[in-house]
């Protein structure tokens, strides 16, 4: 096992495009530190450096004290699951899984206990004598993760591995993944661009956009605590609900608090049906739009009757004007209704005009 540190990490690729803009984050020895971000954003090219896979136009990469900038892939302890299950098809599980230590010359009786060990923890014992056509999508990346274990490394770096599974096999080898990981105690780097995924994953979790870190924190301080506007409404589904500062019935009612601030947020589930104005809050009239209703909950989508001016904060938020609403149980107002809604002062989440800086009132 081994910490993770990157120190100021940048990638420019030729003609100039800065790929990685000075990342700095320190992983823990035996931590899950998951990078979340939207396509693009950088990370996994962030995570095919740590690999080696991609090379380091400045700052430095250390795991467990070691600086591996210059260091081969082959020699930094590492071992990475991928998208792509990359199974030999004409092999079987057990020589799947053996192949590697049989490339780096490994004796066989040592060959056999490390997978046969792998094979138990994974659940793949009675499977060994299997060709990858005869399993299942989760059996086959269990096989690709038994490939990374019986080499014991220092770290594991998983680049988006379930993204190629359908949705309800995603959340049983997420949590695979999860128990695996506290079981072995290995330091972990996972890659997705699924938000739920990374919350329920990570120990730390590092929110990428364009290249850089949003904000590295735990999940769940994060969520409650967004830096930034992007942070705010990328982590969180449904997303958060910005709202400009600057219209009247918003500005009179945060009165003080909204001097520095530009725009204001508000979780869907922080939001309640009601005719009342908490002091200190916000309330706003809605026209019901839509109604979803997922089961134990019911979301209401509605639009103000004053459209809002805010500035964008990015591409998967809600558009100008629309209020998502979190409500328990199926009971909902019908579509055309005109209803209030209303938050308290302590659910409110005030950013600066250009979303960059949470304010804390």
């Amino acid at each position: 096992m081994a910490n993770v540190t990157l120190r100021n990490v940048r990638k420019t690729y030729t003609g100039g495009f800065e790929a990685i803009k000075g990342v700095n984050v320190d992983v823990a020895d035996g931590q899950f530190c998951v990078l979340v971000g939207p396509s693009g954003c950088g990370k996994s090219t962030l995570l095919r450096m740590v690999a080696g896979l991609e090379t380091v136009t400045g700052g430095e990469i250390d795991i467990g004290g070691r600086v591996v900038n210059q260091i081969e892939p082959a020699d930094r302890d590492i071992a990475m699951v991928f998208q792509n299950y990359a199974l030999y098809p004409h092999m079987s599980v057990y020589n799947n899984m053996a192949y590697g230590l049989r490339n780096r010359g490994m004796a066989e009786a040592e060959i056999k206990t490390r997978v046969e060990e792998a094979a138990r923890v994974l659940e793949l014992s009675a499977m060994l004598e299997r060709k990858p056509r005869q399993l299942s999508g989760g059996q086959r990346q269990r096989v690709a993760m038994g490939r990374a274990i019986v080499r014991q490394p220092k770290v594991f770096l998983f680049d988006e591995p379930l993204s190629n599974l359908d949705a309800k096999l995603r959340i049983a080898m997420r949590v695979e993944i999860r128990k695996l990981q506290r079981r072995l105690n290995t330091t972990s780097i996972y890659v997705t661009h699924d938000q739920l995924e990374a919350m329920t994953l990570a120990d730390v979790l590092v929110v990428m956009n364009g290249g850089q870190v949003e904000q590295v924190g735990n999940p769940l301080a994060i969520y409650e605590k967004p830096a930034t506007t992007f942070v705010a409404s990328f982590i969180g589904a449904p997303p958060m609900n910005l709202m400009s500062t600057r219209p009247e019935e918003i500005k009179s009612q945060l009165g003080g608090a909204a001097g520095e601030a530009g725009i204001v947020g508000i979780r869907p589930e922080d939001f309640a049906i009601t005719d009342q104005t908490p002091a200190g809050g916000v309330a706003l009239p809605l026209t019901v739009e839509a109604i979803e209703r997922v089961g134990a909950e019911t979301f209401v989508y509605g639009s103000r009757e004053q459209e809002d001016q805010r500035v964008a904060a990015t591409p998967g938020e809600l558009p100008p004007g629309e209020v998502i609403v979190r409500i328990p149980g199926t009971e909902a107002p019908a579509i055309g209704q005109k209803i209030r809604v209303a938050a308290v002062r302590a659910k409110l989440h005030l950013f600066s005009g250009d979303g960059r800086k949470r304010i804390e009132a």
